[in-house]
């Protein structure tokens, strides 16, 4: 799957306090892999690819099981959200 980093990042910034820990934990990883899964930094360690381009370059995700249960997160908490 291809995202850009912008994405990437975004996503990210609107998980719910304790989404990277809860991430971890539902994988069985270390908080700072998740970490490294949606950063420029340290994006090469996560298995994931990076090409430059525009809105921060293309991101090249072969294990999507990060970015899927992130997403799942994110829609719990537009529900609740929504309910409320």
């Amino acid at each position: 799957m291809n995202i850009t980093l912008d994405e990437l990042r975004n996503l990210k910034h609107r998980l719910p306090h304790g989404s990277i820990k809860r991430i971890a934990e539902e994988l069985n990883m270390d908080e700072q892999q998740v970490r490294n899964y949606f950063g420029a930094q340290h994006l090469e360690n996560s298995g994931n690819h990076l090409q430059s381009g525009p809105n921060g370059g293309i991101v090249h995700i072969e294990d999507e099981r990060i970015l899927n249960l992130a997403n799942r997160i994110l829609e719990e908490s537009t529900q609740k959200a929504s309910s409320n």
